[in-house]
């Protein structure tokens, strides 16, 4: 073997497509006209493969985060050696009465890849020269890539970086890892490849995406969580579709706050909309309200002159999105909610007590959780609801520019599939365990001091009432906004730091 590969070079470009604008500071440069085909075996397309590499500690490949579904592989890896239906049959169930049912798992569907250059840099680091894949163009049609070692068949490990990035299929290649660890795997076992040469991560994710979402064959919002870099990306802005994944997203974070045990607001939002009197107990803000208030707050894009959400928009132009899993983004929520609502049970701030002491009249059942979920208070009303997460996040999308390293939490959820009650709970007992815990509670504690008496409370001064009148409407969520802000800003640290920085912007 003398370590060459022959591939189809073939032209996929248009005129007019010169004219898009294409900017290597968003990950975008302009990219190849050429496109290649070949095929490989399996096994050598794995080792050649960089799959999976990237950690959250910054080992590997930058780009998108691509996390592994053992199960999924497992059903690739059947089928490829059993075929349908065998293949979806029980272990009890594969005997020689079902044997019949088997056929070949034939995989014709292309591996999408990546071919990286000696330019390429991912987190600092490069595919060392001496593994690098070298394309070389033989006529219009014709290329020959040559590899970084010999043997087809050679157990070969990179120096660095795997020289190819897996954009599509990665967990097809999964699939052969078992085979691969015991030598069963035949070498002669071949998959189609499509590659690309030199490709930027932004081109990556909207490959991802008009390979996999666009034609609706995975849920977007499983997208949301794979590849960080789809969720601030503008030309799905401008078609509106990102517009309407983020609202998905927000419903299901907003289905998580209402379902979670471990969430104060379990079983008290209003999700059908439901009058006063048939709501659940204590439900003072409706679905709508919630994922309008998410949508706005933590899952805005930042454009124009929209806040710049922290589940959302690039915190820098060169890290991207944070890319937290949705189970992680409900988990910040639910303790942010959390800490605000012991922060009122263990201090006794003077708006609390008037709310929850009438007259100054001290009584022997008085519950301060009134002031948390009451009808009085603006914490359980859409206005309050959306000051608080807007405040919010802008204070963590400010603390993520300053400090990144507080948002760099090693999680065992697997982003991408369906969240579960303890994948949740595992992501609040992470975040709990990290440095952003503290920043949290200084926040909650914070806030929970501003009065959030409703214009309707007991012992509010002329002055106060007509401050809170300012709250309503449309224009009420700027102007609580800003009163909060003002409120935060006279503390110490960071969070007050952070509000006068946005206060100034708000001028």
């Amino acid at each position: 073997m003398d370590g060459t590969v022959q591939a189809i070079r073939f032209k996929q470009w248009l005129p007019e497509w010169d004219d898009f604008e294409f900017d290597p500071a968003q990950h975008r440069r302009k990219p190849d006209d050429h496109i290649l085909l070949f095929s490989m075996p399996a096994i050598q397309l794995r080792a050649l493969s960089g799959v999976y590499r990237r950690t959250r500690g910054g080992d590997g490949g930058e780009g998108l985060q691509r996390h592994h579904d053992p199960k999924r592989s497992a059903a690739i890896r059947d089928f490829v050696r059993y075929g349908h239906p065998y293949s979806g049959l029980p272990q009890a169930a594969r005997d020689e009465a079902s044997a019949g049912m088997r056929k070949p798992g034939w995989l014709p569907t292309a591996i999408v890849v990546n071919i990286l250059t000696e330019n390429d840099e991912r987190r600092g680091r490069k595919v060392a020269r001496s593994d690098i894949v070298s394309v070389t163009e033989e006529g219009d049609s014709r290329a020959q890539l040559t590899l970084p070692y010999r043997e087809r068949l050679q157990r070969w490990t990179p120096k660095s970086l795997e020289p190819f990035e897996v954009i599509d299929g990665q967990h097809r290649l999964w699939a052969f890892d078992e085979a691969l660890k015991s030598g069963s795997l035949p070498g002669d076992f071949e998959l189609p490849v499509v590659a690309f040469t030199g490709l930027d991560i932004g081109w990556q994710a909207y490959l991802f995406w008009s390979i996999n979402v666009s034609p609706k064959r995975i849920n977007p919002s499983h997208a949301f969580d794979l590849f960080p870099l789809l969720r601030s990306a503008e030309w799905l802005e401008t078609l509106s579709d990102l517009r309407i994944y983020r609202q998905a997203r927000s419903q299901e974070l907003t289905e998580i706050l209402f379902t979670q045990p471990d969430s104060p607001f379990f079983d008290r939002i209003n999700m059908l909309g439901e009058s006063s009197k048939t709501a659940p107990v204590g439900a003072g803000v409706t679905q709508a309200g919630w994922v309008r208030a998410i949508t706005t707050s933590f899952l805005s894009t930042g454009s124009g002159r929209s806040a710049k959400g922290l589940f959302s928009a690039n915190i820098t132009a060169a890290s991207g999105p944070l890319d937290w899993s949705r189970a992680q983004q409900a988990a910040l929520l639910i303790i942010l909610w959390r800490e605000i609502q012991q922060a009122i049970l263990d201090n006794s701030f003077d708006w609390v007590k008037h709310l929850t002491e009438p007259n100054g009249q001290s009584k022997i059942d008085r519950d301060t959780i009134d002031a948390f979920s009451g009808t009085k208070t603006m914490l359980n009303q859409e206005q309050g609801v959306r000051g608080v997460l807007a405040v919010a996040n802008g204070i963590f999308f400010s603390l993520a520019q300053v400090s990144p390293e507080l948002f760099d939490i090693e999680s065992r959820v697997v982003p991408g599939t369906a969240t579960s009650t303890d994948d949740v709970r595992a992501a609040i007992e992470e975040i709990k365990n990290s440095s952003i815990h503290a920043e949290i509670v200084r926040l909650a504690t914070a806030i929970a001091s501003f009065d959030w008496r409703s214009t309707d409370a007991p012992g509010l001064s002329d002055d106060q009432r007509r401050l809170k009148r300012g709250f309503r409407g449309s224009s009420g969520y700027v102007a609580l906004r800003e009163e909060l802000l003002r409120h935060l800003s006279a503390g110490t640290g960071q969070i007050a730091q952070a509000s006068e920085e946005a206060l100034k912007q708000l001028d």
